[in-house]
């Protein structure tokens, strides 16, 4: 997800901490961002719109329940 998105739906403030020079080490503000060699799940827009909360969620249940981790 891009770096803004993830800021704005940041309810613990977690971000502006991190920018304000409180919180070291934080991931995409003074700590680059490594993507996974091998992932095995990757969650993209859509048409340029990224999915919602739920809508991720509901992908990760998904893919969870299709490799057996979880039963009904």
């Amino acid at each position: 997800m891009p770096l803004q998105l993830c800021e704005a739906r940041d309810p613990k403030g977690l971000y502006k901490l991190a920018r304000s020079g409180k919180i070291k080490g934080f991931t995409g503000i003074d700590d680059p961002y490594e993507p996974p060699l091998n992932c095995e799940i990757e969650i993209k827009q859509e048409n340029g719109v990224c999915p919602t909360p739920t809508a991720m969620a509901g992908q990760v249940v998904s893919y969870l329940e299709n490799k057996g981790f979880l039963r009904s």
